[in-house]
């Protein structure tokens, strides 16, 4: 019995190790300004690294790194179609969920994903 209480308290440490280095890895990822903007970009649309260095005036490999950091916290997904690597929010994640709850309140987050809906709407129709 006692063996049986301490496997069980390991598993649960472990766990809880598991959930903290996760929780870590969401919060470092929010912890950045252009992280969060495109999130919120990504809210609306599904993205390539060369679309988001356009939105946002930055180089191809720093948008690589951010888009990086946010999938090792599974805020993001990739998706290879074709010669492009498509990037989208993960909607399964709690932290998205919360992090989505949070860009609606955002002044800077609220507008980033109107101007997204719009941008993805209009590639709709031109395909």
């Amino acid at each position: 019995m006692w063996s049986n209480r301490k496997v069980l308290t390991n598993e649960l440490i472990v766990e809880f190790s598991d959930m903290v280095g996760s929780l870590d890895k969401v919060f470092e990822a929010l912890a950045s300004g252009p992280r969060r903007q495109i999130l919120a970009y990504l809210a609306e649309a599904e993205l390539s690294t060369s679309e988001l260095a356009e939105r946002f005036q930055m180089s191809a490999p720093a948008i690589s790194r951010h888009l990086s950091v946010l999938e090792n916290a599974g805020l993001v997904t990739s998706e290879r179609k074709g010669q492009f690597v498509l990037y989208k929010l993960n909607a399964d994640s709690l932290a998205s969920t919360l992090t989505s709850y949070a860009m609606e309140l955002c002044p800077v987050g609220r507008p980033l994903k109107r101007e997204s809906r719009a941008a993805a709407s209009k590639r709709r129709k031109a395909s």
